[in-house]
């Protein structure tokens, strides 16, 4: 079963539009939301909160459309904004005393397992906390009432590599159990690379593509060439085209760029997003 499901989803605002998005996060799996600033990742991620109406289209969670949700099923959603919402004035440990008067099914035990993991100072005001601080107690906070899905915008940012490496461990055991799901936007393309499933690349508002990590790491190349071979090439297999003064390059099927004998590299993430965001069609 999907924990989130999301169908031509479309809002329009006076200037960008969210145009008829769709895809579907699997019990059991990460899903990677990627795309430029003001692509759109936002306003889903909203509209898979319930925080926004949109113009057409429909959220589930869990089987059930967003807007009909009990506040039990709400307590089975983890949330985690780039804009870390918890008081500033209260220490860690007073933060798992507040929530658990406000969350049903908080579990102050894992509360506490996760303040010792994470190394989370207990007497130390939240507003005194370094940013990479704040993050993982949202975490913890978002991983202790029994979660079933996790929604993440801009998780493992201002953490350090270590700090993320155990955040995406955290993840990673957290979608062993097939009832579990994560939806994370990262500009953080190892973080995706290390723990996604399927990455979702969103453009100027629009799906451009949902891919297994195993297609985005395998299908994929960049290789170099000239103009004449560029024209020799099967149209099908060339993505897109990068032009400078100096050089052209294509981002292509990997095993036809092997069949041409082109030198090329494997394309990764970062790369096939900039080909679609500043390169050109053959």
């Amino acid at each position: 079963m999907d924990a989130l499901k999301i169908e031509n989803l479309t809002k329009t605002y006076p200037n960008f539009t969210l145009d008829n998005v769709s895809f579907s996060v699997p019990g059991g799996s990460v899903v990677g939301l990627i795309g430029e600033n003001g692509a759109g990742k936002t306003t889903v991620l909203k509209a898979a909160l319930g925080l926004m109406k949109p113009d057409r289209g429909r959220v589930e969670i869990f089987g059930k459309d967003v807007t009909a949700i009990t506040g039990a099923e709400k307590s089975r959603i983890g949330v985690v904004l780039d804009d870390v919402c918890l008081p500033e004035s209260v220490t860690v440990k007073k933060v798992g005393n507040i929530m658990g008067g406000m969350i049903a099914g908080w579990d102050g035990a894992r509360y506490a397992e996760l303040m010792h993991r994470f190394a989370l100072p207990a007497d130390k005001e939240i507003g005194k906390l370094s940013k990479g601080m704040k993050m993982k107690t949202a975490i913890a906070v978002a991983m202790s009432h029994g979660a079933k899905l996790l929604i993440l915008d801009e998780a493992t940012s201002g953490l350090d590599p270590v700090a993320r490496d155990e955040i995406l461990d955290l993840l990673y055991e957290f979608v062993t159990d097939d009832e579990h799901a994560v939806l994370m936007s990262s500009h953080i393309v190892e973080d995706l690379r290390k723990i996604c499933d399927h990455v979702v690349f969103i453009h100027g508002g629009k799906i451009v593509f949902r891919k297994t990590s195993d297609e985005l790491r395998d299908g994929y190349a960049v290789a170099g060439c000239s103009d004449e071979q560029l024209a020799q090439l099967p149209q099908e297999s060339v993505i897109r085209v990068r032009r400078t003064p100096y050089s052209l390059s294509v981002l292509m099927d990997r095993s036809v760029a092997e069949k041409c004998g082109l030198p090329y590299e494997r394309a990764g993430i970062e790369d096939i997003m900039l080909f679609y965001i500043k390169g050109e069609e053959k």
